[in-house]
């Protein structure tokens, strides 16, 4: 009922912290050829669409994130002011909510088909045009791998847009990127509880903290807000955990989406002769110590498109955007106020 209403009277509804909705889209053909059979894409819609239909924006979620999890980016102060623009937070395929091998009734576990971001965003796109209506969107804004998902919208609709705002996220991962992200697959494979996939507890939740708690903000952060007895407890815990946590196939086909990220593959690997085809306005946001998606990449594409760079360069890594994020929501509402 709510879905119909929005494609109906989609200016005259107003949603604030929506609810949980399904965008089903059948079969979906991949890029590879294969199929994601009874594909859903889960989203939320916050905010107003205008008469023009010209205030909307596609917020994709980041790595192992949901929309529920978004919300706290939403809303008439945060990053993506939800009094102004009407904000489609959809999920990522792979995350548990949209089409996982977590969920998935007829291909469950690994045998769920690999897929790309570039499918990802393909689903997106069904989602904005087939379901909710929409021809053109304000922007494009990420965080992280909502961030690739956001370089990626770049190149595979690249007319659809008027701004992009990708922020921590990178348009083909560097190769200190690639080694993280393997190991972690490796870890989870390598576990005594993987079992191909088919396992009865989650695997791999001592390596999965042990990633998270060294990549993701930097050793000097990391050391001013943990203590050694912290630490050693979390280890513990961390070690004596069965199951809990994002599903290990999940993540597994969504780390292997984003080390398939590289925007530059059609143009023979070239960066400069990739942004010749980007038509929106561009903000990339980088965090100069982020250890999860390292900036290289992002601001060699920035200025190659003479694109608006802001370089974050505080000491929380991947997590500046939120220690920083008076500084980065100011950027980004005055970038999308343009």
């Amino acid at each position: 009922v709510g879905q119909v209403c929005f494609v109906l009277l989609a200016a005259l509804c107003t949603v604030s912290a929506q609810e949980q909705r399904f965008a089903e889209l059948g079969d979906f053909k991949l890029t590879s050829g294969e199929v994601i059979q009874d594909c859903r894409v889960g989203y939320r819609l916050f905010g107003k669409l205008n008469s023009e239909k010209s205030n909307a924006i596609v917020f994709p979620t980041w790595a192992g994130g949901t929309t529920e999890q978004l919300q706290s980016n939403i809303g008439p102060g945060p990053l993506v002011a939800s009094d102004k623009y009407f904000v489609i937070a959809v999920d990522a395929l792979s995350n548990g909510v949209s089409s996982s091998p977590s969920n998935s009734k007829r291909q469950p576990r690994m045998s769920f088909p690999k897929f790309t971001l570039r499918d990802t965003v393909n689903s997106q796109y069904q989602l904005v045009t087939k379901i909710l209506k929409l021809n053109h969107v304000k922007a494009i804004v990420g965080i992280s791998m909502g961030g690739m998902q956001t370089f990626q919208w770049l190149f595979s609709y690249p007319d659809f847009m008027e701004m992009a705002v990708p922020i921590v996220g990178s348009p083909r991962l560097a190769a200190y990127d690639l080694l993280h992200w393997q190991s972690q697959i490796d870890a989870i494979m390598n576990h005594r509880d993987w079992n191909n996939g088919d396992y009865e507890v989650n695997p791999a939740r001592e390596a999965e903290f042990e990633f998270g708690e060294i990549l993701l903000t930097t050793p000097d952060h990391y050391n001013k807000q943990t203590s050694r007895q912290k630490v050693l407890e979390e280890l513990k815990k961390a070690r004596e955990a069965r199951g809990g946590g994002f599903d290990a196939n999940d993540k597994i086909r969504q780390v292997q989406a984003m080390m398939s990220l590289d925007v530059t593959e059609p143009s023979g690997g070239s960066m400069e002769t990739a942004v010749a085809k980007v038509r929106a306005k561009v903000l990339v946001i980088v965090a100069k110590f982020d250890h999860v998606v390292t900036p290289g990449p992002a601001m060699e594409f920035a200025q190659l498109l003479k694109a608006k760079l802001m370089v974050l360069e505080g000491d929380c890594g991947h997590l500046a955007n939120s220690c920083e994020a008076q500084k980065v929501n100011i950027a980004v509402n005055e970038f999308l106020s343009q």
